[in-house]
Parts: C-alpha cells; sequence; structure tokens
C-alpha cells in the first residue's frame, strides 16, 4: 500500500513538470491562432480532467488504505504490550505477564490460561534492557480489565500500551512532536488529541493532525479581546 501511495505521487509530480514545460513551450508562441488557440484549449481540459482523475484515485487509495488499517486493528483487540518487564533468560512468558498482572493490576483471579500467546518482541541488542512483551489474552474483557488498571502501574517501571499497526503508531507519534506527550493518547485502538481549547479530538490522519494544528496556531495568533474600562460616575 505504502508503495502504491508513493508511485501515484511520483506519477503526479510527473505529469505537473511535464504539464508546466508544456505550457512553457505554448507561451513561447509569438503569434497565436486559432490552431494555437484550440490546442491550449484543449490542453487546459485535459489537464484539468487528468488532475481530478489522479485527486480522484488518490482519495480513493487513502480510504482503502484506513479501512485495511481498521481491519488489522479489529484483529488486535485482544492484544496489549508489556514495557519495562525485566527480562531472564529461559523465562516463561506467559508466567511472566500473569504475575505481573496479579501483582501490580490488582486483577487476582489472572491466570496462565488467560494469556492465548505472548512472546518478547524484537531481538535483544542491549541486555540491559528488557524487550516489550506482547501478549494475546483469551477475550476483549480480560484485556480491557488491564487497560482500565493500567494506572496501577505507576512507579513501578512497567507500562501498558496498546498494539497499534504501523501507521497508526506513526500518525500517534506525530500527535505527539505536534501536541505534546500530555496532549495524546490511544482508547481502543484510537488515536485522541486535546486541542487548544480542551476538546477531544479523534484522529485517523495526518490532515487531520494539520487541520487541529491550525486551529491551534489561529487561536494563539489572535489576540485577546481587550476589557472595557470602566468609566466613573460622576457625583451630583
Amino acid at each position: 500500500m505504502e508503495a502504491l501511495k508513493s508511485s501515484l505521487s511520483d506519477m503526479m509530480s510527473l505529469f505537473q513538470d511535464r504539464m508546466t514545460s508544456f505550457e512553457a513551450q505554448l507561451q513561447k508562441n509569438p503569434g497565436p491562432s486559432s490552431s494555437t488557440d484550440s490546442l491550449v484549449a484543449d490542453y487546459t481540459s485535459f489537464k484539468k480532467f487528468i488532475l481530478d482523475a489522479l485527486g480522484c484515485i488518490q482519495q480513493q487509495m487513502e480510504a482503502l488504505s484506513q479501512e485495511l488499517d481498521s481491519m488489522e486493528m479489529r484483529g488486535r483487540r485482544k492484544m496489549v504490550l508489556l514495557h519495562g518487564v525485566p527480562e531472564q533468560t529461559k523465562e516463561d512468558t506467559a508466567q511472566v505477564v500473569a504475575e505481573v498482572v496479579r501483582r501490580h493490576l490488582e486483577i487476582p483471579e489472572f491466570a496462565v490460561d488467560d494469556v492465548r500467546r505472548c512472546h518478547r518482541m524484537g531481538r535483544q541488542a542491549d541486555a540491559s534492557k528488557s524487550r516489550p512483551i506482547l501478549c494475546k489474552l483469551r477475550d476483549v474483557g480480560l484485556r480491557d480489565s488491564m487497560w482500565f488498571a493500567k494506572t496501577k502501574l505507576k512507579g513501578t517501571g512497567i507500562t501498558l500500551s496498546e498494539f497499534l499497526t504501523r501507521p497508526r503508531h506513526q500518525l500517534f507519534m506525530s500527535a505527539r512532536d505536534k501536541f505534546g506527550v500530555n496532549n495524546c493518547w490511544t482508547k481502543q485502538r484510537l488515536v485522541y488529541v486535546m486541542g487548544a481549547d480542551g476538546s477531544r479530538h479523534r484522529v485517523s490522519t495526518l490532515g487531520d493532525l494539520n487541520r487541529i494544528q491550525q486551529i491551534k496556531e489561529k487561536a494563539q495568533s489572535t489576540p485577546a479581546p481587550k476589557k472595557a474600562k470602566r468609566v466613573a460616575a460622576k457625583k451630583k
């Protein structure tokens, strides 16, 4: 999908460059004639048609990309990531997860059987750093119980996060860069941003972020209205 987007973007850039060059050649024609005028009209019509077609294709691809991303996220609704859990050699990862949940999230009924599968993510390049644990749970209800209890992890060095797709993770990181860590969060696999006016916005694309950013910049550049001075009443 990313390759298709890149190819379409390159095609649009190439088309714009060719059309710009063709326009320059038309402007060099010293004597306008009926044939030249007709050619200019045909060219303008053709250019508009192509640009509209490419724009339509791009919108369809973006919609398709979002739909595929949503489908993949629905497949991850039972998954969570545990960060900061100390890593041991030849550990039983499911048992490690169960101990963390019972001890820190205070869910005493959690058992190893509640873990469908789990493993450490990636290769261990640095022995001093523990790799995150990707865990798929028995059902969504259990996953939600862990998620709503994650505030109990404060001060433990362990954090719980959602297993986002790559596009959604990139969107989340871009949101944090633009609005700050404390003004961005994920919930139910969706990305949210706190606006300048304190309102919450759900964002799905970089375009959504840019629109919220423009609203924020406009609000910051608009001077606050001055308070009218009270005129003291004259004593009679």
